[in-house]
């Protein structure tokens, strides 16, 4: 006589059914998008020389310099890195509202360094079938609790099948915190200054903003973000370590770069592939950008914006605290052969450039200065504008998400 099942047992069918009808979806779809000749071929002889090929995915909303380092940590278990980036409705469906678009998450994990394969519309639960197509080893991911909209382990599978290793979360930043940053307007994050640090700003006074700030009763250890200690030993993890060629035409561009987002990324793209083959990135300090830019500004400190255009693929040394004014000393020290810049700025930086000295006089008299069109009209206060027009769902999007991780 067959065992008599009881309604749980039933409710238990019904999810694996409902799961193993989502794996096969998921494989048709990942096949299709993912499975060129190429990339099979990478992957391929990775592993006939003995490495491994890894999997790592998420959401990677608002890329930064923490993502870029679970990268970098992920790749140093392997040796071929496959990034898995899920879509707008996947996130919105399980988690919440993405702030970035998914063509802008997409192009800004392709742009790290550290990421040899993309596969745009990865499932949000990884299975053992989505992997097995993908012809990957392991399943990488932080020590932090992931779970679907049901509260599953969202790599339950692939743990259980053994195929499932982790890596230390970078402390110090998180998407939550940069979004409390944008919302309650301080500037308690800047680099800290021999003279002391800036004051702070005026603060909003809407109690639903600073509740992004105050301390719950319940803290969860992943989303809760330490203190950001910068180290050299950070940088020199990020850094390229290329010099130039002797025939290499040297690139130079400078600005704030906050935020690090898909419209610094194409813009610097763009600028190395019109105007050489070495490209160096002089990013502002913090006084600096604030003085032309004003309000908190920048968002992330001088420290966290030049590990984010570090993890850039298509930077290869980076100035840090780049002088605003470009004189003839220096663009014969870095022997520049080309100073660009973007046609994409904003409004509260464009002072930089009419406010008492003309910063590019110099490139510009002696014939190095050149203007490039931004491919995309993406700008740091854009990316602020959408989490303020959006931030009750934003608010309810990081509580869910902390209280299933205290849970």
């Amino acid at each position: 006589v067959p065992p008599r099942r009881t309604p749980s047992d039933r409710a238990r069918r019904s999810r694996d059914a409902m799961a193993d009808e989502e794996a096969a979806v998921d494989v048709a779809a990942v096949t299709a998008a993912n499975m060129s000749e190429a990339r099979v071929a990478a992957r391929r002889a990775v592993q006939a020389s003995g490495g491994k090929v890894l999997f790592m995915d998420g959401c990677f909303d608002m890329f930064h310099w923490g993502h870029a380092n679970a990268l970098r940590l992920g790749k140093s278990l392997g040796d071929y890195l496959v990034v898995g980036v899920h879509s707008d409705a996947a996130i919105r469906a399980h988690k919440g509202p993405p702030v970035m678009r998914e063509d802008e998450r997409y192009l800004a994990v392709e742009a790290c360094k550290w990421a040899d394969e993309v596969v745009r519309g990865a499932p949000y639960v990884t299975s053992t079938a989505v992997v097995d197509a993908l012809g990957v080893d392991f399943v990488v991911h932080g020590d932090d609790v992931v779970c679907d909209a049901s509260g599953r382990d969202t790599y339950a599978a692939i743990k259980a099948a053994g195929r499932f290793r982790t890596i230390p979360r970078t402390v110090g930043v998180s998407t939550t915190d940069l979004v409390g940053r944008m919302l309650l307007l301080t500037k308690q994050h800047f680099t800290q200054h021999a003279a002391g640090s800036p004051p702070v700003a005026g603060m909003l006074r809407d109690n639903s903003l600073l509740n992004m700030a105050a301390p719950a009763s319940k803290s969860s250890p992943y989303t809760k973000t330490a203190q950001f200690l910068p180290s050299s030993k950070r940088i020199v993890q990020f850094s390229e370590g290329r010099e130039p060629r002797a025939d290499d035409r040297i690139v130079y561009v400078d600005g704030a770069f906050d935020l690090f987002h898909v419209g610094h990324v194409e813009f610097l793209r763009a600028a190395k592939a019109a105007h050489g083959e070495y490209l160096i990135v002089g990013v502002h300090d913090d006084l600096t950008v604030n003085a032309y830019k004003g309000s908190n500004y920048p968002i992330m400190n001088l420290h966290e914006r030049v590990l984010g255009v570090l993890a850039c693929r298509y930077v290869d040394e980076v100035i840090i605290g780049a002088p605003a004014d470009i004189n003839e000393q220096m663009l014969a020290d870095l022997s520049v052969s080309a100073v660009v810049h973007g046609t994409q700025r904003e409004p509260a930086s464009a002072a930089k450039y009419t406010r008492g000295v003309e910063v590019y006089a110099v490139p510009k008299a002696k014939g190095l200065f050149h203007v490039v069109d931004s491919p995309r009209q993406l700008t740091t206060g854009e990316v602020i504008s959408r989490i303020i027009a959006n931030r009750a769902d934003f608010e309810r999007r990081n509580a869910k998400k902390e209280a299933r991780e205290v849970d």
